[in-house]
């Protein structure tokens, strides 16, 4: 793995991780077309630099998470059902996480979803005044991030989905979505590294300079999206992003259609 490799891996991971358009996805599709996508530190590189993007979302809204306890406890509801079904569906999980033709599916699918979710949700924009979360939602919007483990579905769409099923405006529920990342992504995050520490243990030099640019890179840039992805959803809704995933999706399956090999196993 190169530094180039690192840092193009480091921008995939800021510019799609709180987008709607699947991290994972792009993750996959990246490292696949640099050709080192079986390789094992480049899965560890790909798990380890969430944590820049994970303190993007620190910065940003650092204000509200010092806002109130409560803040915590609706994030802890959300986080429990994503928690104890990935514990529970782990090697499920894993097996999928090779399989761009799953990848490719959830993308279409959930382009599908998002070209209508301005329609459907519109009243949601027209409220008097910002509908607050209970915790039977936020229980509700995380178990609906669940679906997100399966690689391409994007835990963003899956948790602004969710929080505009209860409500809430899109600003509301991409912040929502934010906050949640942060318990998600850390848990997930050392979780995949406590798997892989005999890799992390044996890295070199070298490979811990790539882990450090790698995680710098993904938090300036994950800094930068977020801070655009809200304006412009307030302005553009989903449409262009529902767009986005059916073109890619169905890039995807065609070029498998021609017997091009995309799987990343092997």
């Amino acid at each position: 793995m190169t530094f180039i490799d690192a840092i193009v891996l480091a921008i995939v991971e800021g510019l799609t991780e709180f987008l709607p358009i699947s991290s994972t996805g792009h993750m996959i599709i990246a490292a696949k077309l640099m050709g080192n996508a079986t390789d094992d530190f480049v899965k560890l590189f790909i798990v380890a630099i969430q944590f820049g993007a994970i303190l993007s979302v620190v910065l940003v809204y650092f204000k509200r998470f010092l806002q109130s306890f409560k803040f915590y406890l609706l994030l802890g509801a959300a986080f429990i059902p994503t928690g104890i079904i990935g514990l529970l569906a782990k090697k499920h999980i894993d097996a999928l996480l090779e399989n761009v033709m799953v990848v490719a599916w959830s993308l279409l699918i959930g382009g599908v979803v998002l070209l209508f979710a301005d329609r459907f949700f519109a009243e949601n924009e027209n409220q008097s005044e910002e509908k607050q979360l209970s915790y039977k939602s936020a229980i509700l919007i995380g178990t609906i991030q669940s679906l997100a483990m399966i690689p391409g579905v994007s835990r963003s769409a899956a948790t602004i989905i969710g929080g505009l099923s209860q409500k809430l405006t899109r600003k509301a529920a991409a912040e929502f979505s934010f906050f949640l990342a942060v318990p998600t992504m850390f848990a997930a995050t050392l979780k995949s590294l406590y798997d892989q520490k005999e890799l992390l243990l044996k890295s070199n030099g070298n490979e811990w300079m790539l882990l450090l640019v790698g995680n710098v890179v993904a938090f300036v840039v994950a800094y930068l999206a977020i801070k655009s992805f809200i304006s412009f959803l307030q302005k553009k809704g989903f449409r262009i992003f529902g767009w986005y995933r059916i073109v890619l999706g169905a890039v995807l399956l065609l070029l498998m259609a021609l017997g091009i090999d995309l799987q990343m196993a092997g």
